[in-house]
């Protein structure tokens, strides 16, 4: 998000996409990253800048990563640019055998066996992660989300967007969540990546936290209390120093001091690029007109406790659009005026048209994507749906076949 001029508050946007790569026939994860990006950058740093998005590694070597090269100051044309660059890497992966497959999480791997660290660029840092909390895991290595970074310009606009983000993180599996099928059978969550997420880091709790990020509002405070002591948690298992920064912070939203943004972190790659901006763009929405305060003050923003803000997400995490607000005030700090309390899917859809659709930069084809979630259900619903109860091994290869022909496509998946 860093750029020469300072960015004020939402100036500056920035969109992190992860997907994997699989084999074309079989659907099994491909392990074959560096074969796309070394070939498009000419060397093993594994990083692409392609222009306006640039493609580099994760942690494992079957997913690559599609990011906003620079801050944008809007989402226009951010559909397309992601939509052809995911083509691109399509094209590039057809000779191999390969191709891209969209959502949070590969409906079968086994992480134990079919895991591969990258082991270019950055490798002792990942072989670090690995050696303490074991990455071969599931919510390390079968993990697939879409990073959203929203800039602020000062510490007060830092207090209004912290303060407001930590109100709509629970309200994002609802309209997000991708991963219904977990190790081949139906998983128990709707938002199966997120209920990994949050305990793949147990070894140091202060991690993730109780994922819902602490009340805290001023740089000072959140160093302090955060990343202060999170940095001596690690350094106590892992004292040369590998492990150190910003980003050993995993809640579901984290300060980026380093580029002055706050980066959400629990969106569920969608079934296609197309969606997974539109997706983003709206959980900014709702973000900024909660900074407004269209609906409530900041500072009765700010006196949420994040307890009850994480028993919500975690309904969310299970329910999606189906669990229910049991906060009044809660519901009225996100513009909710009846008596009976909503769904987070009522919740969503009152949002929508109070501050999605209104939107000066909202277009057609950004909100086309987040209407068919609300009309037909989160992807992991319409997944749901298009299973049945019970799938065979057959069934689970033919529904996520059709969601990489999403992906190529840039459409929106169907259930039936």
């Amino acid at each position: 998000m860093a750029e020469s001029a300072p960015l004020r508050l939402f100036e500056g946007l920035g969109l992190e996409l992860e997907l994997m790569i699989v084999d074309r026939a079989s659907l099994d994860v491909r392990p074959i990253a560096e074969r796309v990006l070394f070939a498009a950058s000419g060397d093993q740093s594994g990083d692409h800048d392609n222009g306006r998005i640039s493609w580099s590694n994760e942690l494992v070597r079957h997913v690559i990563e599609l990011k906003t090269s620079r801050p944008e100051r809007g989402p226009q044309g951010l559909q397309d640019a992601f939509q052809e660059n995911a083509r691109a890497i399509e094209a590039l992966l057809e000779p191999h055998g390969a191709r891209l497959m969209p959502t949070g999480m590969h409906p079968w791997m086994d992480p134990a066996r079919e895991t591969e660290l990258w082991p270019f660029e950055y490798a002792e840092i990942y072989r670090t992660y690995d050696r303490l909390f074991d990455c071969r895991r599931h919510g390390w290595a079968n993990l697939q989300s879409v990073h959203l970074n929203l800039s602020f310009g000062d510490e007060q606009e830092f207090a209004r967007l912290h303060a407001a983000v930590r109100l709509v993180l629970p309200l994002v599996p609802a309209l997000a969540a991708s991963t219904p099928v977990f190790e081949g059978q139906p998983a128990a969550h709707l938002d199966q990546r997120l209920e990994v997420y949050r305990t793949n880091s147990a070894l140091v709790p202060r991690m993730t936290g109780a994922v819902i990020p602490e009340p805290l509002f001023t740089p000072a405070d959140y160093r302090r209390e955060i990343l202060e002591p999170l940095q001596r948690d690690v350094a106590a298992l892992e004292p040369t120093g590998i492990l150190e920064g910003e980003w050993l912070n995993a809640r579901g939203a984290i300060a980026r001091f380093d580029r002055a943004a706050i980066e959400i972190r629990l969106i569920d790659t969608q079934e296609c690029p197309r969606a997974d901006v539109a997706v983003a763009w709206a959980v900014r929405c709702v973000v900024a007109a909660l900074c407004s305060e269209r609906w409530s003050a900041s500072a009765t923003q700010r006196a949420f406790a994040s307890a009850p803000l994480a028993a919500l997400l975690g309904e969310a995490i299970r329910n999606g659009p189906e669990a229910r607000v049991v906060d009044p005030a809660y519901a009225r700090a996100l513009g909710w005026e009846r008596a009976a309390l909503p769904t987070l899917g009522e919740l969503w859809q009152a949002l929508f048209a109070s501050a999605v659709a209104s939107a000066a930069e909202s277009d057609a084809a950004l909100l086309a994507p987040v209407r068919a979630i609300l009309e037909h259900g989160t992807l992991a619903q319409r997944i749901r749906v298009a299973l049945g109860p019970g799938p065979a091994r057959r069934q689970l290869a033919d529904v996520y076949r059709e969601l990489c022909d999403c992906l190529t496509a840039g459409r929106s998946f169907r259930a039936g």
